[in-house]
């Protein structure tokens, strides 16, 4: 499938974009933030900076809503600002129905992979102090098993070689291992 946008790179390695992901949200990003910089600089996507701002608003369950997770928020933006379209021209278009196809496989695996069953930030988060100790390490955690998941589908999509010799995300770390 074709990009939206120019990508700079023709090999990348996912888990080392989702650590990276890890550290930009450790260092100030928020969720969203961190997916959108990091896809923005590693895969050398011709996008403006604005488009890290544009992220700002989704974070912590849009607008501190508790709402749809941030990182999760931040990979459907990304697989959009990729492969979606920017006609208007019904539903039948081919990069609004693929975009939708991608979305939703995005979803539903974060669902099935984030070891709670949801994509609602508020309950992914109810047992923890808002952005202390467990709580910003699962949303560090998510932030990069979103951004690797991105990341294997742009592979995936785009034929991108993916440099990773085992095919999976990295398994949740201590904020001092990020």
């Amino acid at each position: 499938m074709e990009m939206n946008v120019r990508c700079g790179v023709t090999a990348i390695s996912p888990r080392a974009i989702q650590r990276i992901a890890e550290k930009n949200y450790k260092d100030g990003y928020y969720c969203c933030e961190a997916l959108m910089a990091t896809l923005r600089d590693e895969l050398k996507l011709d996008v403006p900076e604005a488009v890290i701002a544009m992220a700002s608003g989704m974070s912590v369950g849009i607008g501190k809503a508790g709402c749809t997770c941030g990182a999760l928020n931040g990979g459907v933006l990304a697989l959009g600002m990729l492969f979606g379209r920017t006609e208007q021209d019904g539903p039948k278009n081919p990069k609004s129905i693929r975009t939708m196809e991608l979305t939703r496989e995005l979803h539903d695996w974060f669902r099935e992979n984030n070891g709670k069953k949801v994509a609602c930030c508020r309950i992914l988060t109810r047992e923890f102090n808002m952005g202390q100790g467990e709580h910003k390490e699962q949303c560090i955690y998510f932030t990069g098993l979103c951004t690797w998941k991105v990341c294997q589908m742009i592979c995936r999509e785009c034929g991108i070689t993916n440099l990773d010799e085992i095919d999976e995300p990295q398994p949740r770390r201590k904020i001092e291992e990020v």
